[in-house]
């Protein structure tokens, strides 16, 4: 029914909102990609344990199996959340999760430059322009110090969102048969092991510098259990019923649960800068998804809000 997609939904931008306060709380005790790759360590088993459970095969066969676990393992696991954590050092959860609102507004320009039959419209490319102009405008940058750390983290997190948005692009029309429980442990596999090889390449990093205090560890298992295995599960089963215009949404709900629990459990505040950056990130975002939103609303309109459809019938 449509009100459980929509309290998936809501559930699934409460749990990955407050996992940005999860990591700062983390990342006061802990280096950035030593606590990314624990954290997928832990999920990756308990990914592999519940296809062990389902009694799904483990092993991909093919080359087509192979490419979408080590493109997504490499990108969306092991670049995104080392740049990602490696941000959050310098900029507050709330600001990270509200410039991760870019992904939804670069993947249609890094589709469109894998896929030569795919062109973006001059309004579409002006929402992308308008979306990098959001990020500058949370940057705030200073022309006298550029290398502030403000800055710094800010350009941190945005490259981890156009890694993000790569390998999804990459990996979105793989045509594997591996099952897909299978895939995400494997993806986290890999990325973990991507950022156990970054950890012990940067000279900061290593288990003696890391203090595993019980906050650290609570939050390592909430980024782990919940916000990782849970929060990939939910976030494949909504968008297998809505489709990835609405799921892609998730990116401008998530900051709001991000600002909230980093203000009840952190006492930090999102600044009207930040604000201000978001909405013009948001309207980048609508200039470049235009047709998909008219149609998204469209079904709204047509099915109504307590109607079901064939696929929210369970």
């Amino acid at each position: 029914m449509r009100h459980r997609t929509s309290f998936v939904f809501v559930l699934l931008a409460a749990v990955w909102g407050t996992a940005f306060v999860a990591t700062d709380v983390g990342l006061d005790a802990l280096p950035p990609a030593l606590f990314a790759a624990v954290r997928f360590d832990a999920a990756a088993a308990l990914l592999f344990g519940l296809a062990l459970l389902r009694g799904d095969r483990l092993r991909p066969a093919s080359r087509a199996e192979w490419l979408p676990v080590l493109t997504g393992g490499a990108l969306c696991i092991g670049a995104h959340h080392a740049l990602l954590f490696s941000g959050q050092v310098h900029v507050d959860g709330a600001v990270a999760a509200v410039l991760l609102g870019l992904i939804p507004v670069v993947t249609p320009a890094l589709t469109r430059l894998t896929d030569a039959a795919e062109r973006l419209s001059p309004i579409g490319a002006a929402g992308v322009l308008l979306g990098f102009a959001g990020v500058v405008v949370i940057a705030d940058p200073d022309p006298a110090n550029l290398l502030s750390s403000n800055f710094l983290g800010v350009g941190l997190v945005l490259a981890s969102a156009v890694a993000f948005a790569l390998g999804a692009v990459l990996t979105h029309d793989s045509r594997s048969d591996l099952p897909f429980v299978s895939t995400q442990a494997w993806m986290m596999l890999v990325g973990a092991a991507l950022l156990h090889a970054t950890s012990a390449a940067l000279p900061r990093e290593s288990f003696a510098a890391a203090e595993w205090t019980p906050s650290a560890v609570a939050a390592l298992l909430y980024l782990a259990v919940v916000a990782g295995a849970g929060g990939f599960v939910l976030y494949f089963w909504l968008l297998d019923r809505v489709g990835p215009v609405e799921v892609s949404l998730l990116e401008y709900v998530i900051p709001v649960f991000a600002a909230v629990a980093g203000w009840g459990l952190r006492g930090t505040a999102l600044d009207a800068t930040t604000v201000a950056g978001f909405a013009v990130i948001f309207v980048g975002f609508l200039l470049v998804k235009r047709a998909d939103v008219r149609r998204a609303l469209g079904r709204y309109g047509r099915v109504g809000g307590d109607a079901t459809t064939p696929r929210d019938a369970d």
